[in-house]
């Protein structure tokens, strides 16, 4: 065993230094469900820039510095605080922002974003078949991005009042009617932030065919 390890120590240097990497710098996150969309669709991978917000020890959540502040609107990934899964959302509201949603609209601080109508899509969800989406645009504070809502779907629809504790920020998916999000597990603490998705590396069609979607490559994920 020691000589195989001597034999290949350049290799075993080059995956460490690697792991460290990924862990504490530059890493990827692939999308595996459909609670982003319409701006994540299932077999994109994305780039996430772990230096966003926090220098951290690798392999941990323990923040060395802050480098620089999550803004609402940025879309993240993180560890949910209810099992640890590794998630990717849009930050939706601050710390001590009020936030609620009244029929999906949401209001910060008392203030409602406002929405216009981008057009129509589908979606299959199970075992309900395939439904009509309706794509809007969020303008809440000074971020715009897009989203989706299934009116189909039973869906948490209204929540809140609820004002976001220090160091704590509020998740939401951007497929508002089928995501997983701090509706169902709370606000998530700033150490269990990863880093803050910043554009779509490569897409493939995983729920058809597998062909590459080439026109996703290289799509920026930071809102308006």
């Amino acid at each position: 065993m020691s000589r195989w390890i001597r034999a290949n120590k350049g290799l075993l240097a080059f995956l460490m230094l690697f792991g460290i990497f990924r862990t504490a710098v530059a890493d990827w996150n692939p999308i595996p469900s459909a609670s982003m969309r319409p701006n994540l669709l299932e077999g994109d991978v994305v780039f996430v820039n772990r230096l966003a917000y926090d220098v951290k020890i690798p392999l941990t959540d323990i923040s060395l510095g802050r480098l620089g502040e999550p803004q609402r609107g940025d879309v993240v990934t993180f560890s949910s605080p209810k099992d640890g899964t590794r998630l990717i959302k849009r930050i939706a509201a601050l710390p001590g922002d009020t936030i609620e949603m009244r029929g999906e609209r949401l209001l910060i601080n008392g203030t409602p974003a406002g929405y216009t109508m981008l057009g129509q899509g589908m979606e299959t969800v199970a075992p309900l078949g395939q439904l009509a989406a309706l794509h809007l645009e969020e303008h809440s504070g000074d971020a715009s991005y897009r989203i989706q809502v299934l009116p189909q779907v039973r869906a948490m629809r209204d929540f809140g009042p609820l004002t976001v504790p220090a160091d704590r920020f509020l998740m939401l998916g951007d497929n508002r009617d089928n995501s997983g999000d701090s509706r169902v597990f709370g606000t998530v603490p700033r150490e269990l932030l990863i880093g803050r998705a910043e554009r779509i590396l490569v897409s493939a069609d995983i729920k058809d065919d597998w062909l590459p979607r080439l026109d996703r490559i290289g799509m920026s994920l930071r809102p308006r």
